[in-house]
């Protein structure tokens, strides 16, 4: 059976913006903070790596049944029996992933833009990440951010896919992201860079609920 898929709190998991701390710990902490979806996304590190630290992230949210997925790597997810994955627009096709992944598992896009919304109903995605909303140093500098009023005037192409809004959020900015229309946040350094990554991650959950409520 699929995962649920609940975007409100997804926390991305990238191994060199932890400040230097254990991954695993740091996913657990943001898992105990109420985390509500994992991504691991880790760019430089050769395959087999990859798929070690993917079936260790797996094994320690096992008793939180957190679903992880694994960033634009098909064949890391199926090796390591993740919940799927996430691609973005350079990386494979969706409508390919799916192929590869079966029905049973997630599969999620990133949209930048409007054409690439307007293609999501026939892709067979499960949720899509929209952004940059706002300006972070983990994504392409020639994206620039659309803000809360760009991911709302995208949602309404997305043909009722759930989105979640991606890049630069945080606690201070979250409620906006969300009042524009979005179903969650996915974020990265307002998580795994904080210093108590816990307590940021319930700060933030607390943030997304009350602006979803």
């Amino acid at each position: 059976m699929k995962p649920e898929v609940d975007l409100r709190v997804y926390a991305i998991l990238d191994p060199t913006r932890t400040a230097g701390r254990d991954p695993l710990d740091c996913v657990e902490a943001a898992a105990r903070g109420g985390a509500t979806l994992v991504q691991l996304r880790h760019k430089d590190v050769e395959t087999r790596a990859l798929v070690d630290l993917a079936r260790a992230v797996i094994r320690r949210l096992h008793a939180f049944r957190i679903p992880v997925l694994i960033n634009d790597r098909v064949d890391v997810a199926l090796a390591c029996g993740a919940a799927g994955v996430h691609v973005g627009q350079t990386d494979m096709d969706a409508r390919d992933a799916r192929r590869l992944l079966g029905s049973e598992r997630i599969v999620g896009v990133t949209v930048h833009h409007a054409h690439e919304a307007r293609a999501i109903s026939r892709e067979g995605v499960d949720y899509v990440g929209i952004g940059p909303v706002f300006a972070t140093s983990s994504k392409d500098p020639q994206d620039p951010p659309i803000g809360p009023s760009g991911l709302g005037r995208i949602l309404p192409l997305l043909d009722g896919v759930p989105a979640c809004g991606i890049a630069g959020i945080d606690h201070a900015n979250a409620a906006s992201v969300i009042g524009a229309g979005a179903r969650g946040v996915a974020v990265i350094s307002d998580i795994f860079m904080a210093e108590d990554i816990e307590a940021a991650t319930r700060r933030l959950r607390a943030v997304v609920d009350g602006a979803l409520q």
